[in-house]
């Protein structure tokens, strides 16, 4: 055997002993020491056995636990940012906190400061917004305004331009310059006078681009369900929604709600505010939300209406789809999903999600790289970009 295999033999063994935790029923012989050593104490702490966190890890031996004391936890939040690249630490962290109740140590500031800031802290934060003292808000805002600006960052501009040509392009002209023909709508809108003979389109009407001016084009109303397992969706159409109110051409709505109706449309020129104005958890009433957005429609045929929620209705179920229906009826263009973020569709109420699609309101979850071409076909008024989730 070379040199090379034996090498790549121990490596081998070395990160199946990391899995395995190193009882006596590994198998693999192998003896961690250094940095090695260390990433397996940060491991077992949270994934040994000893811990809340041991059920049903059959056969594994590991001491564990990271104590219920905030020196340790911070301890070990420190070791896993030393040992581990950003993307693993997120998720230790959230592991961490499902099995060792640890949201409670999140409100002092030195354990802020320790953690790895994601969407999916900022939604523990902002549960935990209520119970939080003064000494923490400012730390959690700090937290919660990195994650924003790095999403905003990553969205924002992409979000401008897709939305731009789309407000451009559904702006039609009846006397287009050359390079603003819209050729297919003119194509379709001229088929009667074909000539044959010349196999030829006399295009008698012209159909074209406008060009989105500074006047207000589409008005925009983000519905927001802020029920605990919509936490990640909440930052997401937090930020488009900061976005979104940043374009001239377009005026944008933010609606929170629970079995209350909150329009934070005032606080949308700072995310961060409007995120701290929202409260995670609670019941759900859909009808009574829609019914507030339904009443601040003034333009239909020039509105977009997207709802975010997993559609567990407490409220009037038949009423929340006659506004539906009635919305749509009078032009709106109405979009459901199911979730806005990077982690799928959440469990949802397939009764509700079926009675939407019915009345041509199809319900699906949403990344945030998708959610501009959403925005953007229901602007021009023609098919979603649905995923295929088969």
């Amino acid at each position: 055997m070379t040199e090379a295999a034996v090498g790549a033999g121990d490596e081998r063994l070395r990160r199946w002993r990391l899995v395995l935790g190193g009882d006596e029923a590994d198998g693999t012989g192998c003896v961690l020491s250094g940095q090695d050593a260390a990433m397996d104490g940060a491991l077992s702490a949270l994934y040994g056995k000893g811990g809340n966190g041991s059920k049903g890890q059959s056969g594994r031996d590991r001491s564990a636990g990271l104590g219920a004391s905030a020196p340790s936890v911070a301890r070990w939040l420190g070791d896993i940012r030393t040992y581990f690249p950003s993307s693993v630490v997120q998720v230790m962290q959230r592991d961490a906190i499902d099995r060792f109740g640890l949201s409670a140590l999140l409100l002092e500031p030195e354990m802020l400061e320790a953690v790895e800031a994601d969407v999916h802290l900022v939604g523990t934060l902002l549960s935990l917004n209520k119970a939080m003292p003064e000494t923490t808000k400012e730390t959690a805002r700090a937290v919660v305004r990195k994650v924003v600006e790095d999403l905003e960052k990553r969205l924002a501009t992409r979000t401008r331009a897709t939305l731009t040509g789309a407000l451009d392009r559904s702006a039609r002209i009846s006397r287009p310059r050359h390079h603003d023909i819209d050729w297919n709508r003119t194509i379709a809108a001229n088929l009667k006078h074909y000539l044959p003979e010349y196999r030829t389109i006399v295009p008698e009407r012209l159909i074209g681009y406008g060009r989105a001016s500074q006047s207000v084009k589409k008005e925009v109303i983000l519905c927001i369900d802020q029920s605990g397992s919509m936490a990640a969706s909440v930052v997401y159409a937090s930020v488009f929604g900061a976005v979104l109110a940043s374009m001239r051409s377009i005026a944008t709505r933010l609606v929170v709600f629970d079995t209350a109706v909150v329009d934070l449309t005032d606080q949308l020129d700072d995310p961060v505010d409007v995120l701290f104005g929202t409260q995670l958890g609670g019941g759900t009433d859909i009808n009574r939300a829609l019914a507030y957005c339904q009443s601040q429609i003034t333009r239909p045929a020039d509105t977009v209406v997207v709802l975010i929620s997993d559609l567990y209705e407490g409220g009037i179920r038949n009423e929340m789809l006659k506004r539906v229906a009635a919305m749509k009826a009078s032009g709106v263009q109405f979009v459901t999903l199911l979730a806005l973020s990077d982690e799928g569709a959440p469990a949802y109420d397939r009764e509700h999600a079926a009675a939407l699609a019915a009345l041509d309101a199809p319900a699906f979850a949403c990344t945030p790289d998708l959610f501009p071409e959403v925005m953007a076909a229901a602007i021009e008024k023609r098919p979603l970009p649905i995923p295929d989730t088969r």
